[in-house]
């Protein structure tokens, strides 16, 4: 398929269609309260989605009713789609949370309609059966761990640490806002992350995969920090293959956003997680490095979370490396498991 028989739903058309060379249109159309602007994305976008051979829809967590637009806007493309006698397909996607009716009708309405269905790990398999989905659920790897990374070097001892970090609770970003909650959790990166910086001669490189939202609270974590000099912040919108490029020249990544974890995943760089949400644990269990999981909610309750865990790196570094590259190659063909599933789905 060449890029131009592409087209692509965006929140930044303009930017998406330059930068990839695909046709693009806005994924919604806000039009004053969630009814109308549902009614007229769908009258606006079906036109579109009835020119296609084929319609995916894929990418992250999207399976969920957290933020109350994602369970009605991604149904409102299966609807598109099946009014326009448009085949479509389910692709890799994370499942929940889901706790409203509304969000689990259309949840359910799309995996029914669809060709087939595949989520990126078991619990969001289990998730959409307890909804009531009857239609066959395939557990692939995340479609990002199609991306591979040829690293060839590390460093003899873990030296450099990546940072990602997310608005948690944060009031201009967060569903419900909560000033203690966020100021706890920023308050307890910071600590972390000083402590290992006590005990060892590292260099923390601060980075965002959802920019400015995320580059904004690592300025905010950085303030509160004591050991700034090794500290830099990345204050830029990088793309994946910029992300790539950063997590590759890192020996470790402590990352909040789950596609810190994966793009680190996939260029073989070792990962802690600071477990925000249910999809990032899944993928820490899915990885088997579930004693690498820090709870968001204990950050700040015990300052040596991440020592702790950079203690067992450091004293089994080679086996560390070793273990990463299988874990990559692994998820990697598991990925690849999403072709066969388009495939498929156009035949």
């Amino acid at each position: 398929i060449q890029s131009n028989e592409i087209t692509v739903f965006s929140n930044n058309p303009a930017q998406t269609s330059k930068r990839y060379e695909v046709e693009s249109y806005p994924l919604y159309y806000k039009n004053g309260n969630p009814a109308k602007t549902f009614f007229k994305t769908f009258k606006e976008n079906i036109k579109v989605v009835a020119t296609f051979d084929l319609l995916i829809i894929g990418g992250g967590g999207i399976l969920m009713d957290l933020y109350k637009r994602e369970a009605p806007l991604y149904g409102s493309y299966s609807m598109m789609a099946k009014r326009s006698n448009v085949p479509y397909i389910v692709y890799g996607c994370g499942a929940g949370p889901l706790n409203t009716s509304l969000g689990k009708w259309f949840i359910r309405y799309m995996c029914k309609h669809a060709k087939s269905v595949s989520v990126r790990d078991p619990e969001s398999k289990q998730l959409l059966k307890s909804i009531g989905v009857s239609k066959e659920v395939l557990v692939m790897g995340d479609p990002a761990f199609s991306l591979q990374y040829d690293r060839l070097e590390y460093s003899a001892v873990p030296k450099k640490i990546g940072v990602t970090a997310v608005p948690y609770y944060n009031n201009a970003y967060w569903p419900e806002g909560n000033t203690e909650k966020y100021n706890n959790y920023i308050t307890g990166m910071a600590k972390n992350l000083d402590e290992i910086s006590t005990k060892y001669d590292v260099e923390i490189t601060f980075f965002a995969t959802k920019f400015p939202q995320d580059a904004d609270v690592t300025k905010d974590i950085l303030t509160l920090m004591t050991h700034k000099q090794s500290v830099k912040i990345i204050d830029q919108n990088l793309l994946p293959v910029d992300l790539m490029d950063v997590t590759a020249k890192q020996d470790l990544i402590i990352g909040t956003r789950l596609h810190s974890l994966i793009l680190a995943t996939d260029t073989k760089t070792p990962i802690m997680a600071v477990g925000y949400h249910h999809k990032v644990t899944d993928f820490m269990k899915l990885a088997n490095l579930d004693e690498f999981i820090y709870r968001i909610e204990d950050i700040h309750k015990d300052t040596h979370l991440f020592v702790n865990g950079f203690d067992q790196i450091y004293q089994n570094w080679d086996l560390t490396i070793a273990t990463t590259k299988l874990l990559s190659n692994r998820l990697y063909e598991e990925a690849m498991i999403g072709k066969n599933q388009m495939l498929k789905a156009v035949k």
